[in-house]
């Protein structure tokens, strides 16, 4: 007897369920360029079942011209693997970025069907830019304590000068001093905007219902900027509370519905703004300096109905003094991505006309144990 013996067979099931065990989408093209197969990663990348999945062609599934098409056409004709990196499968059925590195090989017992694995690359790249937020979030920092000491006492004698110049000016020269005085007074408001940057004490957290904090957002939305646009609310009842300050909470939502309702803007008769809650397990993330990751299973996204933000400008949104508004000083978003990183969390936007999303994944409380990862 032979001491090499073939390999057994796995049974049809066992294999399946290694597939099914796979984070990754994994799906079988057949040679008529019908889905043959897939695992439970590729139904809910597709958002479809199996049996429906095996109703398309792939050139359904995918943008017209996928790169992907090309691709298993290329490896069914060198009979051997190939990968290309970053290639976007967003469609009208699932919209927003979703890049994704391929790798595709022919089935060595039936070269004509082709084996597709995607390796979805959002949450790493999220990730990478979050740490480049913080970074430039801390470059505010730094320019906020220099203006505040260089900028604001010299404005406080300019400003004092030009009362004194206004109490003997004639109407005329009257009308420039107050125009001192104003301007000054806006250099200072902005620079005490600034100056939030510059807190850099550990903040108090507790556990906290995220509903009752979007709750009085909308209520504080609806009596001013957002009174014309409606709200729609997608919340899940059982969500365990968030490890948060409150009050920063508040302001970090109002930021983002004030941020929506100005990009719906005035005068538009059907402006949406979408709240939604969720719980996404499996998003860790690991911090700088800790060798445990921190889990970050709460979701809570903000969607408006805009005209979107212009992909040249959807990588840098979050880096101070970027904006889009004519009087805008581009802090908001700063702000916003500066409190997110103090809870330990991240923000990430995506965007196209009239489905915009910023999303937001922190940590939640845990019978009375702070997640690790306090400020950033």
């Amino acid at each position: 007897m032979s001491s090499l013996e073939p390999m057994a067979t796995l049974p049809s099931g066992t294999a399946d369920a290694m597939l099914d065990a796979l984070p990754h989408p994994v799906i079988m093209v057949a040679a008529d360029g019908r889905v043959a197969n897939a695992n439970a990663a590729a139904e809910s990348f597709f958002e479809a079942s199996l049996p429906m999945l095996r109703r398309h062609s792939l050139g359904d599934l995918v943008p017209f011209g996928s790169p992907l098409l090309a691709l298993i056409d290329q490896a069914r004709a060198r009979g051997a693997a190939v990968n290309e990196y970053k290639v976007d499968l967003s469609t009208p059925r699932n919209p927003g970025e979703r890049l994704v590195d391929l790798h595709v090989a022919p089935l060595p017992e039936r070269p004509d069907n082709v084996v597709v694995m995607l390796q979805e690359r959002t949450i790493a790249e999220k990730m990478d830019r979050q740490l480049t937020h913080r970074g430039a979030a801390r470059s505010v920092t730094a320019l906020a304590a220099m203006l505040a000491h260089e900028i604001k006492n010299p404005l406080s004698g300019i400003r004092g000068a030009a009362q004194l110049l206004e109490s003997s000016a004639n109407d005329e020269d009257r009308t420039l001093t107050r125009l001192i005085c104003d301007e000054a007074d806006r250099i200072v408001k902005l620079v005490d905007r600034m100056e939030v940057f510059t807190d850099e004490r550990p903040i108090e957290r507790q556990p906290v219902n995220i509903h009752v904090v979007l709750d009085h957002v909308k209520r504080l939305a609806h009596s001013g900027f957002a009174r014309n646009i409606k709200f729609i609310e997608e919340y899940d009842p059982s969500l365990p509370p968030v490890l948060a300050n409150r009050d920063l909470l508040i302001q970090l939502f109002l930021n983002l519905v004030k941020n929506a309702a100005e990009a719906i803007g005035d005068g538009v008769t059907d402006g949406e703004i979408q709240l939604t809650t969720a719980f996404r397990p499996g998003v860790r993330l690991a911090r700088p300096g800790a060798k445990a990751r921190v889990s970050l299973p709460l979701e809570f996204c903000v969607k408006d109905n805009g005209p979107g933000v212009s992909e040249d400008l959807l990588p840098h949104l979050f880096d101070p003094f970027v904006t889009t508004k004519p009087t805008g000083s581009g802090l908001g978003l700063a702000l916003v991505s500066k409190i997110v990183g103090d809870h330990g969390g991240i923000i990430e936007c995506e965007s196209q006309p009239r489905h915009t999303i910023f999303r937001v994944l922190m940590p939640m409380y845990r019978d009375n144990v702070a997640e690790p990862g306090g400020a950033a």
